[in-house]
């Protein structure tokens, strides 16, 4: 008896070794494509930062700093690392004669939890400070949406391959210069990228949990509840999962967003606080696609006639929103699963009907990475030699089109 206890612990961690090897040879190639790629625009972002030293004429919470690397945990990155530091404080205060449109004082609320909450674990158990702890969340977040990406293209496909390669676009997609920074992008689109892929293998109670996980990231997570949620009506429909796992999906689905807002209206003592605070505060809410047109036609006719005008971010944006239609067309000539589909159509609905920053569309449409699966199956029949040129091109470009027009010629 004694001898058989002993192997026990033994056969365990070969198990667990196996396991572990086998994961690395799935997702390794993936993985490791996205980083190689991802460090080449990093770096030329930091070259094009340091090369033009505009960084360090500008505030340290607008866009400057001390160093290059700085201007990543800037803007957005400054507010993560205050909700870290300090916690929440959730107030809507009046501004008497504010800007035009901005009526209340803007207000760490904004920001969903989940990110800096990481950060502060994470600094608290490595001893790095902020800054360091929310780019290693960020950086090792990126790593498990590239996987996520891959498991998802893989099981449509069918084909490696193409997984391998989606995951290499969305390291050079315009706006993935926010994946490396203080920013919670990549951190949505792990959980995102995951919580289809659980869908699409008919994990539903996974798939509830990491979608209320992800609705405490980013409010943009309304577009992944609502197409899990619709998953799993029409499974409940047809009864090939029975009733019990897709409706615990539909019920986990939305706790986390709702969780949150009605925390922030509880505090602010009005039920609709945080949707005033992004209306007021930051003049981000949805008004059908106003905004849109009218930055679209402002950039097509030449002019800086709509708020938050930066002419070359807003150029690239406009580029996007025409490229959308012929993206969608292909996505949809693969026939993919509902939860692809409604995710990356209501992903698409939510950043274009909404007023924000123009600019920022490639930033904000950077969860729609079904959009790219119909390039990688395009391009999977490409020779290795040719792939490595057009994907380690478009990574040298990425330094400047993805990191440094979003972050020092726009705002992120």
């Amino acid at each position: 008896m004694p001898e058989k206890r002993s192997e026990e612990p033994e056969e365990t961690a070969r198990a667990w070794q196996e396991r572990g090897r086998a994961l690395v040879v799935r997702f390794g190639p993936a993985v490791w494509c996205y980083a190689v790629l991802k460090l080449i625009g990093f770096t030329v972002f930091m070259k094009l930062l340091s090369f033009s030293g505009e960084y360090a004429k500008k505030p340290a919470r607008f866009g400057g700093g001390a160093n290059p690397w700085d201007v990543v945990a800037t803007w957005d990155g400054w507010w993560y690392q205050q909700v870290a530091r300090f916690g929440y404080h959730p107030a809507l205060v009046p501004i008497p004669n504010g800007p035009v449109g901005f009526s209340v004082e803007q207000n760490s609320a904004a920001f969903f939890p989940l990110y800096p909450g990481l950060m502060r674990m994470t600094s608290d158990v490595t001893g790095l400070g902020l800054y360091g702890a929310g780019m290693l969340v960020s950086v090792v977040a990126s790593l498990f949406a590239a996987a996520g990406i891959y498991a998802v293209v893989e099981k449509l496909t069918g084909d490696a391959r193409s997984g391998v390669i989606a995951a290499g676009i969305w390291a050079i997609a315009p706006g993935s210069g926010a994946e490396w920074a203080v920013y919670s992008d990549s951190l949505f689109v792990a959980l995102a990228a995951w919580a289809c892929y659980c869908v699409m293998t008919k994990q539903w109670v996974a798939a509830g949990v990491i979608t209320l996980v992800a609705g405490l990231n980013r409010p943009t997570s309304a577009a992944l509840i609502g197409a899990v949620g619709l998953a799993a009506l029409v499974e409940l429909y047809r009864r090939e999962s029975g009733v019990l796992r897709p409706l615990a999906a539909m019920l986990l689905a939305p706790l986390g967003l709702l969780g949150y807002v009605g925390w922030v209206g509880w505090r602010t003592g009005e039920w609709g606080g945080y949707f005033r605070l992004q209306h007021d505060a930051w003049l981000h809410y949805f008004d059908w696609g106003q905004g849109t047109w009218h930055a679209i036609r402002g950039v097509l006719l030449g002019r800086s006639d709509y708020p938050f005008a930066f002419p070359i971010p807003d150029l690239f944006a406009t580029l996007i929103v025409l490229s959308l239609p012929m993206l969608i067309v292909l996505l949809v000539r693969l026939r993919p699963p509902l939860v692809l589909t409604a995710y990356t159509l209501a992903t698409i609905v939510s950043v274009l009907g909404s007023l924000g920053i123009f600019g920022n569309v490639s930033r904000y449409l950077l969860p729609a990475f079904p959009l790219f699966i119909a390039l990688a199956v395009g391009m999977r029949k490409l020779s290795l030699p040719v792939l490595a040129t057009v994907l380690g091109t478009g990574a040298v470009a990425s330094g400047w089109y993805a990191g440094y027009v979003i972050f020092e010629l726009g705002v992120p």
